[in-house]
């Protein structure tokens, strides 16, 4: 490497809090430090932990106390990971780094590992964080880390062969890529040459104006908080990154138009897939009521097992685990449906989704802790090698998840579900036109979900008597919206006006601040179940069934539910369809946003895997 001083202030000051954490540049002289370790220091580690692990976990807490930007937190998990596999291979006769194919040595190789993913973590995971709303408890919490570990962070020499140098010069090289690799992280991830075409959607007032009723609407809110409760001063909704798509992948062929994988074009308004898909949200929105005595048996005998790209859900006949059937998990329809839209937003903790898969992972690895064999099979290998291999893996494929499902979203800029349900309603119905309210641009009339209100079905005793001042407008059997108190009472589901309808979310959040098409949820989750059916060399969870019990009470968008209710999952991919499948009870997406996600994901993730096995093997140099 040539001598020169890394332009990398790795830590300023905490944006807005006051508080000054530490000022560092990182030297190419070797600098003034005697020495990484701190003196007369006992590190402290958690028994059987790798230290991978440990700054995995480390930087999915940085993630929960940050803005949910799954695409920047996909490309901070992916870089650390690729720090760390970096540090790894470099004292490997055989594997190749990502970004520095270096060879060192060492007379400890495993401490050396140590120190040098301790260096190289901590100097990524600051930088990324430092700016971050949750800055001073992060960037405090990754300086705790360091020094429990006995390391000191003002050794900052890039230089030489010493493990902390070499851990520097890792996260210097990869900084300084990410500088240039088209998220435009200087200035906040932000692409200022996109202009939205509609005009905002004001959610306080009825209807929705759209000029292109096939392209994104911002929301106008009267406060906006983020889904990890994060107050914002805007109101009005600006796009995430539009220009992801250009942003330098990690298996996939980059493309200079921004679009790495094009899943084709959404249904268009004035199709019948356009009104078929608006209906479908409206279905799903109308299951969540947990009043409705309805239940549901979602064990993996009755759900699962759906061919890509589609809904048809055929069950697993016996776990392959036990060689027994699966048992029943019947729970009430409406708990089911409100908990998978919650529980799958951004995950049980607020990790979005790339964050979340990699809990998930980590919970896999505990499970089958002791027998470690990559793709199932060869050598066990110690924690570290598996945990390094399967972060490169992972997290190579929910970066590159991102950059294809965010490519497809700025290219089609597709409309979300609550302008299509307000503008389509505003226009009337589009099944009669010898009846009231006849538009083609309307929603379809559909018994029982869709219908226009008349003098008979409003007058007293009748399904629509409180809305006996709107006869001839269009109206929608779906969830009311947010009640008072969350804690004690339902929105629950009712007749409402078709251009007053909400998706199941919190009024300050509403719907996510991106075009629609493709689901990131679909696409972040199907890659990440492939690579961990890949790793493990099963497609099924250890023991043939994973399970999340969500507790009574532990809603957050109204009360309930009454009971525990259990998840159940045989499959990787069985779980990752319902992430896709829970953004329809959630009002966030159409079916083809989750199916094209998924299938977009499906080879993100095989690209990835691929990809990584090439690092593993030496086959592929960085740099």
């Amino acid at each position: 490497m040539t001598a020169r001083r890394a332009a990398l202030a790795l830590a300023l000051a905490c944006a807005g809090c006051g508080v000054v954490f530490w000022s560092i540049v990182l030297r190419t002289d070797g600098g003034s430090e005697a020495s990484p370790r701190l003196a007369d220091c006992e590190a402290e580690t958690e028994p059987g932990r790798s230290i991978a692990r440990t700054w995995n976990e480390a930087l999915l807490a940085a993630i929960r106390l940050d803005f949910p930007a799954p695409t920047v937190h996909a490309r901070n998990l992916f870089h650390t990971s690729a720090a760390m596999w970096d540090v790894w291979a470099a004292y490997d006769p055989v594997a190749s780094g990502v970004f520095v194919d270096e060879d060192q040595v060492a007379a400890d190789v495993d401490a050396a590992r140590v120190e040098a993913i301790s260096f190289a973590a901590y100097r990524i995971l600051v930088e990324r964080y430092l700016r971050s709303p949750g800055a001073e408890e992060s960037v405090t919490g990754f300086d705790e880390l360091l020094a429990d570990l006995c390391f000191d962070r003002s050794f900052s020499s890039i230089d030489g062969d010493r493990p902390a140098a070499f851990g520097n010069r890792v996260a210097a090289t990869i900084l300084a890529a990410g500088a240039g690799d088209g998220a435009n992280e200087a200035d906040d991830y932000a692409d200022p040459s996109y202009e939205p075409v509609n005009p905002p959607l004001v959610v306080a007032e009825p209807g929705a104006t759209l000029i292109d009723p096939d392209r994104w609407q911002p929301l106008e809110l009267e406060a906006m908080v983020s889904q990890t409760g994060i107050p914002l001063t805007e109101t009005r909704q600006t796009f995430i990154g539009p220009h992801w798509g250009r942003v330098t992948p990690f298996a996939l062929d980059p493309d200079p138009d921004g679009l790495p994988i094009d899943p084709g074009p959404p249904p268009r308004h004035g199709t019948l897939q356009f009104r078929e898909a608006v209906v479908e949200v409206l279905a799903h929105s109308a299951l969540l009521d947990p009043t409705s005595g309805e239940t549901i048996d979602i064990g993996p005998a009755a759900r699962g097992n759906a061919p890509i790209g589609t809904y048809d859900e055929r069950g697993h006949t016996e776990n392959p685990a036990t060689g027994r059937p699966y048992a029943p998990n019947v729970v009430a329809e409406g708990d089911y449906a409100r908990v998978v839209a919650e529980f799958w937003a951004d995950g049980p903790a607020s990790e979005t989704p790339p964050g979340h898969w990699n809990t998930l992972a980590n919970s896999v690895t505990d499970a089958i802790a002791g027998d470690l064999r990559l793709g199932g099979e060869g050598p066990v290998l110690d924690p570290l090698e598996w945990d390094v291999k399967l972060y490169l893996a992972l997290n190579g494929a929910t970066h590159d998840a991102a950059v294809a499902a965010w490519g497809a979203k700025g290219h089609y800029d597709y409309v979300r579900p609550i302008s299509m349900i307000r503008w389509m309603g505003g226009h009337g119905q589009s099944s009669d036109p010898d009846g009231a309210a006849y538009d083609l641009d309307g929603l379809p009339l559909v018994p029982g979900l869709i219908e226009v209100v008349s003098e008979a079905s409003s007058a007293p005793g009748e399904r629509h008597q409180h809305l006996s001042g709107r006869v001839g407008e269009v109206v929608v059997r779906s969830w009311r919206g947010t009640p008072a108190d969350v804690e004690t009472e339902l929105g629950g589901v009712g007749w409402i006006r078709a251009v007053e309808w909400v998706p199941y979310q919190l009024p300050t959040f509403v719907t996510p601040s991106f075009a629609g098409y493709v689901s990131g949820h679909s696409t972040f989750s199907r890659a990440a179940a492939e690579v961990l059916a890949a790793a493990t060399g099963s497609e099924y969870f250890p023991g043939g069934q994973a399970e999340w019990t969500v507790p009574a009470g532990s809603l957050e968008f109204e009360a309930g539910p009454d009971t525990d209710l259990t998840l159940t999952w045989a499959t990787y991919a069985d779980a990752a369809d319902e992430a896709g499948r829970s953004r329809l009870y959630g009002g966030i997406h159409v079916r083809a946003d989750d199916l094209r996600g998924r299938e977009m994901g499906q080879e993100v993730g095989r690209r990835a895997w691929a990809e990584a096995q090439r690092y593993f093997a030496g086959a592929a140099g960085g740099g």
